[in-house]
């Protein structure tokens, strides 16, 4: 398969017409969005641990989840 990187500028009318044609079509095109400067990404063991962590204090409890 030979790819392409295309940027279009979303702020247009024209330019989220485009995306939106391009969305239409997920077998051909995939649609990749850039991360936020500040975004951070997590890994599945940090988000498991917060939700256990919330989960614990919510109900009082101290159960392991299995992840």
């Amino acid at each position: 398969m030979q790819t392409i990187n295309v940027q279009i500028n979303i702020d247009s009318p024209t330019g989220r017409r485009l995306l939106e044609e391009v969305k239409r079509h997920p077998k051909v095109a995939k649609v990749q969005y850039p991360l936020i400067d500040n975004e951070k990404t997590y890994s599945i063991e940090e988000v498991f641990s917060k939700v256990e962590e919330k989960l614990n204090n919510h109900y009082g409890t101290n159960y392991k989840l299995k992840y």
